[in-house]
């Protein structure tokens, strides 16, 4: 992958560009997990009032996407983190989640929360080290043995 400037910034997920970056999000997720341990949201919710998605892109192509829907007042839950296999380990998923998080403080949200799954250490390690920490099932999630919950004060 050649290395252009980055750029990080809201845009409608129902793009033909995007709504591609997604499959390959839900391809990845659908081989990892049994369809009952996949909570997969779709475009229309991701282009839902509420929820604000953002996509990487370098030279004008998509490489990841982030995502952040409310849940409650000053409340909101990640959703669709997911960088393209090609454009892994050149930290772009640090860059998503910060660019995030940034987002959401701009909106006074003061805590993220997330569900992700067991499967995935890479992504575990990037929130830890963001400072995500385990907590319960939150907003309608079942305790599920292949997910983990986490959450954080902004």
């Amino acid at each position: 992958m050649r290395k252009g400037e980055i750029s990080i910034g809201p845009e409608d997920p129902r793009q033909p560009e995007v709504r591609r970056l997604i499959a390959l999000s839900d391809a990845y997720l659908e081989a990892l997990y049994p369809p009952d341990s996949n909570h997969l949201v779709d475009v229309a919710a991701l282009a839902a009032p509420g929820t604000v998605f953002l996509v990487a892109r370098r030279d004008g192509e998509a490489l990841g996407s982030i995502a952040f829907r409310l849940i409650a007042p000053g409340h909101a839950e990640m959703k669709r983190m997911f960088v393209r296999a090609d454009a892994r380990g050149q930290g772009l998923g640090r860059r998503l989640l910060e660019a995030l998080e940034e987002a959401a403080r701009s909106r006074q949200i003061a805590r993220i929360s997330l569900e992700t799954g067991i499967r995935q250490p890479e992504a575990i390690g990037l929130y830890q080290a963001a400072g995500y920490r385990d907590c319960p099932p939150f907003d309608g999630y079942a305790p599920d043995p292949l997910s983990l919950f986490m959450t954080k004060r902004l």
